[in-house]
């Protein structure tokens, strides 16, 4: 038995060497279904990433754009904004010199209505007046009170005559 256990020693050797190249080479087969695995899906994740980038990119040019519109709107808004304050500040400044018109007419036409009543109140003094001393003389009367009123004149209208461009209005 001396001389075949050596044989089978070698045998079992190599045997066991064979097992573990077959080892080897189902991890190396293994590994490599693995790394073509992981190639297939580092260029699936290449390619997500490259169309990542373009859409980032077009995100970008529409924000700028979007951007771009903003602040145009937002120049025109104060724009707007200055324009109906000077807008508002002229119908103001308008409307107090029209009051300032009408409070002058109606201070005109009272002062005049008063001017009317003294005048009346004057002429029925003169009348009495009048009255009194022809009754002192006995004399005729000259009238016999009931006036004939002249009718009174309806004022001219004035036409308004239009004014050139750049003419100012100093009413």
């Amino acid at each position: 038995m001396a001389p075949s256990a050596p044989r089978t020693r070698a045998a079992a050797a190599l045997r066991m060497k064979q097992i573990a190249l077959d080892n080897q080479d189902r991890t190396i087969r293994r590994l490599r279904i693995q790394l073509a695995t992981e190639i297939r899906g580092l260029a699936v994740t290449k390619k997500e990433l490259k169309e990542t980038q373009v859409a980032l990119e077009a995100s970008h040019k529409v924000i700028a754009g979007l951007t771009e519109i903003g602040l145009s709107m937002s120049k025109k808004i104060e724009k707007m904004k200055v324009k109906k304050q000077l807008v508002k500040a002229n119908h103001v400044e308008g409307h107090q010199k029209f009051q300032a018109h009408i409070h002058e007419a109606e201070d005109s036409m009272q002062a005049q209505h008063m001017l009317i009543e003294a005048l009346v109140d004057e002429k029925d003094s003169l009348l009495q007046t009048i009255h009194d001393l022809q009754e002192a003389n006995n004399a005729p009367a000259p009238f016999d009170g009931d006036w004939e009123e002249e009718p009174e004149e309806e004022p001219e209208e004035i036409e308004d005559i239009p004014l050139g461009e750049g003419e100012i209005d100093d009413e």
